[in-house]
């Protein structure tokens, strides 16, 4: 059974730094991808609307967030691209630690 997060982050209001960013997402690493994959992540997704991000996350019954952030931590790979990332990215003023914010469903309709 598959579960679904949707997550939020902002990008630094900067045109020039949006569409980079952008360039940045159609072309991520394989190995970047492979590691989001072995997370238990069966589909990731980001929209943007100007600079704020939503990412969902299908997750299958393995997943964990700390899972994940202990094997990021461990993959110099990973460390990379999100010291690549940091340069694009602002994070959402929470209280909280990590800069992607995990939102909380408030409304849901089915037929």
């Amino acid at each position: 059974m598959y579960k679904t997060h949707y997550l939020v982050l902002d990008l630094k209001p900067d045109e020039a730094l949006i569409a980079e960013y952008e360039c940045y997402h159609q072309s991520v690493w394989p190995d970047i991808e492979k590691q989001i994959l072995d997370s238990g992540v069966v589909e990731c997704e980001i929209f943007r609307f100007a600079n704020r991000l939503m990412m969902k996350l299908v997750v299958d019954a393995g997943f964990t967030f700390e899972k994940k952030e202990a094997l990021d931590a461990g993959n110099e790979r990973v460390q990379q691209w999100e010291a690549l990332m940091d340069q694009f990215q602002s994070k959402i003023d929470s209280g909280t630690s990590g800069k992607w914010q995990l939102m909380t469903s408030i409304y849901v309709l089915k037929a």
